[in-house]
């Protein structure tokens, strides 16, 4: 009667065990949804955070690609290409989708800067200007 009385409390102690970490660990990993990763070209964009500068090879401009979903919602780690300057500049867009990339030029000029994410191009530009 005793063993009896003490595999039933053991029992329960158990079930209790699985009800308060397992099963929850286990519905989280079921329903937790897969990271968005596919880019919305429509919904991604330039913008021009400083888009005069001097043209002394120090002072920069400054122009950021926002790679987004269809939710405007930031996609990361894809790679953001900005065309339009003697080389083009590569940068890895970080968590909240957004790729910085910080632009010298000795030469003065205004320069039309195009952007593409993994290949694709986002359809717009955006002038920066460089002066002495």
């Amino acid at each position: 009667m005793l063993l009896s009385a003490l595999l039933g409390i053991i029992g329960v102690i158990f079930v209790y065990f699985m009800a308060q970490s397992v099963v929850p660990k286990v519905l989280v990993t079921f329903t937790k949804a897969a990271p968005v990763s596919k880019v919305s070209l429509s919904s991604s964009y330039l913008l021009g955070g400083r888009i005069l500068a001097k043209a002394d090879g120090v002072d920069k401009c400054t122009v950021n690609v926002f790679v987004l979903d269809a939710s405007s919602k930031g996609v990361s780690g894809k790679l953001v290409v900005l065309s339009g300057m003697k080389d083009d500049l590569e940068v890895v867009s970080d968590m909240d989708g957004k790729a910085q990339f910080e632009i010298t030029s000795n030469a003065e000029g205004q320069y039309e800067l195009s952007a593409s994410v993994d290949g694709v191009a986002l359809g717009r530009s955006l002038k920066v200007t460089f002066r002495n």
